[in-house]
């Protein structure tokens, strides 16, 4: 089971977009509002989670978290202790946890990105604590996946697709979007 947290003024193609490629890639998903059950992005967009955070119970069945950008998005999703302790929960037990655009760092704030190649969205570099900065606009190294922002979110979410279905279950969704490369 995947979990894509989402806290009031997420960034809407960041979330939806890994919704959306993981369902159609036969990923189990499951939406987790944190500031409610209805949580509305920060373009004013409203989306209802499949549950609360209050609903989660443990995450023995997580694969991996994942944590769209947005602002104030990124930041209520760190104020949530529930959400870094699942993060923590997949870091420590190599699952996969991912973020896009300002969430990363969470993860750099967390200490998780020490050695590690990651993206984050041009000014939040320096909250990468320890991590390996080169550009890319999609990083993934071991059990992370990071990424720049909202343009990438499909490259985003054809990574994630691939590190947990593998590299042919990604190339035929990929293919079936009519995607480029």
């Amino acid at each position: 089971m995947v979990y894509l947290f989402l806290a009031e003024g997420f960034e809407e193609i960041e979330a939806l977009t890994p919704v959306d490629v993981l369902r159609r890639g036969k990923v189990a998903l499951t939406t987790v509002g944190v500031t409610g059950k209805t949580v509305v992005g920060s373009h004013g967009i409203p989306v209802t989670a499949d549950i609360t955070i209050d609903q989660l119970g443990n995450l023995s069945d997580a694969d991996a978290v994942i944590l769209p950008g947005g602002m104030p998005g990124t930041l209520n999703l760190e104020a949530d202790k529930r959400v870094l302790s699942a993060v923590e929960y997949c870091f420590s037990n190599q699952k996969l946890i991912a973020a896009i655009c300002a969430a990363p760092s969470i993860f750099g704030h967390m200490g998780l990105l020490s050695g590690k190649r990651a993206a984050a969205f041009p000014g939040f570099e320096k909250d990468l604590a320890g991590a390996v900065l080169n550009n890319e606009f999609v990083a993934h190294d071991g059990n992370v996946i990071t990424a720049k922002g909202m343009g990438v979110s499909l490259d985003f979410a054809l990574e994630i697709l691939g590190a947990l279905r593998g590299t042919e279950a990604a190339a035929a969704v990929r293919s079936a979007l009519q995607c480029k490369g």
